[in-house]
């Protein structure tokens, strides 16, 4: 039986012994942070009011909102008014109109919810339930001025 010889040229599996630059990418540390998105963990009653990351309430700082406009991703253009509340130690809280937002997109304990700043005071909303799969909801409702109304209009999760 002939004998087979592999030649090699140092590319291919391994752990590169060769020569060349690495295509590792940086360490965490010293990549940049995106503070525009943050998620929050509802370990408490989902509708008191929410702490949100203190990254976040220093990327604000002096420019602090009175209100921030919570819009579900995939919910239609309806914008919900949630009054901000700082506490003078750097911690921010979803206060005032945070509970008709849980209610009608139904936050529970143990969910994930997602938010991403897009400026002038509108953060966009993905829920994620206790299977961490994420909810998506639509909406009916053609009005997008929660102020009118006292009702909650639910966004409506298809399942």
């Amino acid at each position: 039986m002939a004998s087979t010889s592999r030649t090699r040229t140092g590319r291919g599996r391994g752990r590169g012994r060769g020569s060349g630059s690495s295509s590792l990418p940086p360490p965490p540390s010293t990549l940049p942070l995106i503070i525009e998105e943050f998620f929050i963990v509802v370990y408490e009653d989902p509708l008191v009011k929410k702490e949100l990351p203190k990254k976040f309430a220093d990327y604000l700082d002096g420019q602090e909102p009175a209100k921030v406009y919570l819009r579900a991703a995939d919910c239609g253009p309806r914008l919900w008014t949630v009054e901000v509340l700082f506490d003078g130690q750097g911690r921010m809280y979803l206060d005032k109109g945070w509970e008709k937002f849980a209610i009608a997109h139904g936050v529970d304990f143990g969910w994930f919810v997602h938010f991403k700043y897009e400026g002038d005071d509108v953060l966009t909303v993905k829920v994620f339930d206790g299977t961490m799969c994420r909810r998506y909801y639509y909406s009916d409702d053609e009005d997008t001025d929660d102020e009118s109304d006292d009702d909650v209009k639910p966004c409506i999760h298809p399942l």
